[in-house]
């Protein structure tokens, strides 16, 4: 949100240049005198910055995976990208939406300002919709009072933030049209609890079940504060297989 307020900011600047000198300054220069550096410089960079915010606000943005919240399915250090348009097309920076698309569902993984302060941003699986009555029992999901699907993969063990080695299971989940791998830590304490989903928000929890801040802590997400859907990890230094793959 910081960096599209920073991009508005510097369009409006180098555009309000690049209109002065058309309007008044160029009349006022003598006949073959060199335009003002900041003139020029406006002049270049405004159809650029013009052309990354419009890309960043309507059509694609990248994102950095800070945390292993959503691991197995994405690593620290993916860089994602996030489909501006799929849940409709919002207003930068306000982000109220101003041509209805689709809406998020069960399943989908999603970028979202963080309710209790939305100058971060958040990437959870969308768990539960408006409506929807969300369980988390004894490290099952219930959704609607009925059990998701989760079949056993494979044992996993990653190294947490402090050099911690964590032992985990890895399970694959069907949440709607979506089959994603989830992670449990078998001797973790857990949050357990129900909850109905008020309209016009949703219930977001992380694929590492029991290493992710969502909320199961802090409620639900509401509209307003949709980035959009992540579909591709377009890029990870430490790992180019991971290069193109989907997000599902």
């Amino acid at each position: 949100m910081m960096f599209a307020l920073f991009m508005v900011v510097i369009l409006a600047f180098t555009g309000l240049v690049w209109l002065l000198d058309v309007v008044l300054l160029r009349k006022r220069r003598a006949p073959g005198a060199a335009e003002p550096v900041l003139v020029e410089y406006s002049k270049s960079f405004f159809p650029v910055i013009l052309a990354v915010f419009l890309i960043r606000s309507f059509l694609v943005e990248p994102f950095k995976i800070p945390s292993g919240s959503m691991m197995p399915t994405l690593l620290v250090g993916d860089f994602i990208l996030v489909n501006k348009h799929t849940y409709g097309l919002r207003v930068p920076i306000l982000n109220n939406t101003f041509f209805e698309m689709n809406h998020p569902k069960r399943g989908e993984v999603m970028v979202f300002h963080y309710p209790k302060d939305p100058s971060l941003d958040y990437i959870k699986r969308v768990v539960g919709v408006p409506g929807d009555v969300i369980e988390y029992r004894e490290k099952h999901l219930y959704v609607n009072g009925q059990p998701l699907e989760v079949v056993y993969d494979s044992d996993y063990s990653y190294v947490a933030p402090g050099l911690n080695q964590i032992s985990a299971k890895r399970y694959k989940e069907t949440l709607g049209e979506h089959r994603h791998d989830i992670l449990i830590v078998p001797d973790a304490m857990t949050v357990d609890g129900r909850v109905t989903v008020p309209e016009g928000h949703y219930f977001m929890m992380g694929d590492n079940r029991d290493n992710s801040n969502d909320s199961r802590f802090w409620g639900f997400v509401p509209e307003n504060n949709i980035v959009g859907k992540a579909f591709m990890i377009w890029w990870n230094f430490d790992d180019f297989g991971r290069i193109g793959t989907s997000i599902n």
